[in-house]
């Protein structure tokens, strides 16, 4: 997989959904950002132990088949991220981004907030009013999200295994 070489949304960029068919591809784009995002803020064993939980490709089936919607971004061709996100409430009101990651040398350029805005776009058609997500409060991901209008709704500690998430739950109201 090529690495973002790229200046600040200088070269065109294309988003699309994705099926289970693309989930080697983003197996392979979790694999190259999930370990640099998390290693200043969680344990190697940690970090290790959470991949394996949510990103082996029968772990990402079935997000799919349980309603997570997955979009990669593309410059020249070349996958530079992810995100997914899903329903959080009946109503169709709230929904959740899930995840969204960009190859590390690919942050700061422009390509994570145009993923987000997709995202939030998708969402507000299928009647969305809030979109929420989580971030580790320890992760500098928190001010990229503040930046995009998301504001800190809420705290809360999640078990995963042996382990603990201590997340910020952030919000955006849509227009």
């Amino acid at each position: 997989m090529q690495f973002c070489n790229h200046k600040p949304m200088t070269q065109p960029y294309s988003i699309r959904s994705a099926n289970a068919a693309d989930i080697p591809l983003i197996k392979a784009l979790a694999e190259a950002t999930w370990e640099p995002t998390y290693r200043s803020i969680l344990s190697q064993e940690q970090i290790a132990y959470m991949f394996d939980v949510i990103y082996t490709e029968e772990a990402l089936q079935h997000q799919i088949e349980e309603g997570q919607n997955f979009l990669l971004l593309y410059a020249q061709q070349q996958p530079l991220g992810f995100a997914a996100y899903s329903r959080k409430d009946a109503q169709g009101q709230a929904y959740k981004l899930n995840k969204i990651y960009m190859l590390p040398q690919c942050q700061g350029k422009g390509y994570g907030k145009a993923l987000l805005a997709a995202v939030e776009e998708a969402v507000k058609q299928q009647g969305a009013t809030y979109l929420d997500l989580n971030v580790n409060r320890y992760n500098k991901a928190k001010i990229f999200y503040e930046h995009c209008g998301y504001h800190v709704h809420q705290q809360e500690d999640i078990p995963i295994g042996p382990y603990w998430m201590n997340d910020y739950v952030m919000r955006k109201k849509l227009h």
